[in-house]
């Protein structure tokens, strides 16, 4: 698989800073990108504070129970295994579940998982485990119940779980019937054009959702059954077997949040010293931990030394909080800034693969972390493509596009070649027109002007409607241009669509079945043999 190193928007200073390893970046992080470096004292720390950790054991039982359940692979329950070794250690990260897995960076951050795991172990000698988190307990089932296919004429089609869901539960708990799967399945059929591989892909797809009750699950499945064979272990946030684990863990929480609030509201002031916008909110009353009360999700915030939710819907002393954890764990969840602190208090974290959005609201959680009696991991960002298929590549080659014209410049590069097709040259033409009418319009205006004043008000009413119709002209005479060189705006388009659709990078709008029916699911395994740097850069590769 070859590439080749492109720019792509980041859409944060902050990210691309530290990817840079800007000093400004840097000191808001416990190690620089250059992670090679940092390996050895990250995994001496690690030796040092196993203690602070959940037990191995309990965590590998667990482990061994949701993976069987769903990520059921003889290569998963032999890392599970090498994860109870006294000296292993994991590189982590994790995403939202999504309809199908969700977009295409979802496989390429479950890919780089796997494929720093691997560099880690080469260098160090010592086990190093994938593993993947399904952060099942978000709440944003909008976010997460579509996602967007190309059609056979490269046209995006969005693909939509249909049925509406009300509330503000955890979206592993949201439960989907199968007559919903079937309708969704039913539109991925449609949209998928025929290929070898279809059969399989679609038999696969409808025997994972047969199994799977909620979303989480279904995306575990598929997860699995692109990853299984690399040993990547899965674990949902949202389990309330996980949860009976994190009890520990979030009654520290509780025990401790008024010094935890500090360290965010510290990590917050360094961000903004450091010349940067704040990636995330940083409230001073926050807990920073979630409750669900009745099927919603609720933000705890402190307030008069009780915790309660911004609209009053529940209200504990810290003791009867604590009660409430100790009798439903499953109740409870993190935020994004707590959930990292909970994510190294189970795992032996070597480090942990972020998006740049992510990457930025790490930031704020340095001195948490610190305060909490842990330190923060390496922090990796994950793999990023954009996969470019050959028919797309000849007709950028026949039009003279980079990828970074079809980034930046392609409705300008677009309307340049379109006016070079033709030796009647629109914009001129008509500019030529409405100077000379106006040069013989204005002189009788003026005159009948003289003749009374109210023709004067007739006249310019006039002139706006003449205008009217000769801008309606130029529009006809665009769009005839435009159909009679419709074949080669369909390719201007279908490179567009390819590339940068929605004018979202490929990798973020595009999900993976499109290219699994076209080309298998061996790029996978290829990409990650590919990946043994892990710097940022974004790579355009072909299949």
């Amino acid at each position: 698989m070859k590439g080749i190193t492109e720019a792509l928007r980041s859409g944060s200073q902050l990210a691309e800073d530290y990817i840079c390893t800007r000093d400004a970046a840097r000191s808001l992080y416990e190690y620089d990108i250059c992670w090679e470096n940092g390996l050895h004292a990250r995994a001496e720390w690690l030796n040092q504070s196993e203690h602070t950790r959940v037990d191995r054991h309990e965590l590998a039982a667990y482990l061994r129970l949701y993976n069987k359940r769903v990520n059921d692979h003889d290569q998963v329950h032999a890392s599970i295994t090498r994860l109870v070794e006294e000296n292993a250690m994991v590189v982590t990260g994790g995403q939202q579940s999504g309809l199908l897995s969700g977009p295409l960076f979802v496989i390429y951050k479950a890919a780089s998982v796997v494929a720093a795991a691997r560099e880690a172990e080469k260098h160090l000698k010592r086990p190093v485990i994938p593993v993947f988190w399904i952060a099942g307990e978000d709440h944003d089932w909008d976010e997460v119940n579509h996602t967007y296919l190309p059609d056979s004429l490269g046209n995006i089609q969005k693909v939509k779980l249909q049925g509406h869901f009300k509330g503000k539960d955890s979206v592993s708990n949201v439960q989907v019937k199968w007559e919903q799967w079937e309708t969704m399945l039913g539109q991925v059929q449609h949209v998928l054009p025929d290929t070898v591989h279809k059969p399989g892909l679609i038999k696969l797809i409808t025997e994972i959702h047969q199994s799977s009750t909620n979303l989480s699950d279904a995306f575990a499945r598929l997860i699995s059954a692109l990853f299984a064979k690399t040993g990547l272990v899965l674990m949902d946030a949202a389990d309330p077997e996980l949860r009976k684990l994190e009890k520990p863990v979030f009654e520290r929480l509780i025990r401790e949040n008024h010094a935890l609030r500090t360290a965010y509201l510290q990590g917050a002031s360094h961000v903004q010293q450091a010349g940067y916008a704040m990636p995330a909110e940083v409230a001073e009353d926050g807990a920073n931990l979630f409750y669900i009360h009745e099927g919603s999700r609720l933000l705890l915030m402190q307030k008069d030394n009780l915790y309660q939710d911004r609209k009053g819907l529940v209200s504990f002393t810290e003791e009867r909080l604590l009660q409430e954890l100790n009798d439903h764990p499953e109740r409870f969840s993190n935020n994004v800034l707590t959930r990292p602190l909970m994510q190294d208090a189970l795992l032996p974290v070597a480090a942990v693969i972020l998006g740049n959005g992510e990457i930025a609201y790490w930031s704020l959680t340095r001195e948490a972390f610190r305060t909490f009696g842990l330190q923060m991991p390496i922090i990796l960002p994950r793999l990023s493509f954009t996969i470019l298929e050959e028919v797309h590549l000849k007709h950028m080659k026949e039009y003279g596009l980079s990828f970074q014209d079809v980034q930046c410049r392609m409705d300008e590069k677009k309307e340049k070649w379109l006016t070079e097709q033709e030796t009647f040259q629109v914009e001129e033409r008509f500019a030529q027109i409405r100077e000379q009418f106006m040069a013989l319009y204005q002189p009788l205006l003026n005159e009948v002007a003289e003749v009374h004043p109210g023709l004067k008000r007739i006249g310019e009413a006039n002139l706006g409607k003449m205008n009217e119709q000769i801008q309606y002209l130029e529009r006809q005479t665009r769009k005839a241009i435009e159909d009679k060189h419709q074949v080669s705006l369909r390719h201007w388009n279908g490179i567009q669509n390819a590339l940068f659709p929605m004018d979202k990078p490929q990798e973020r709008v595009h999900n993976a079945l499109f290219y699994l029916n076209r080309y298998g699911t061996d790029w996978i395994e290829d990409m990650i043999e590919a990946s043994t740097a892990f710097g940022g850069q974004h790579q355009v590769i072909q299949l």
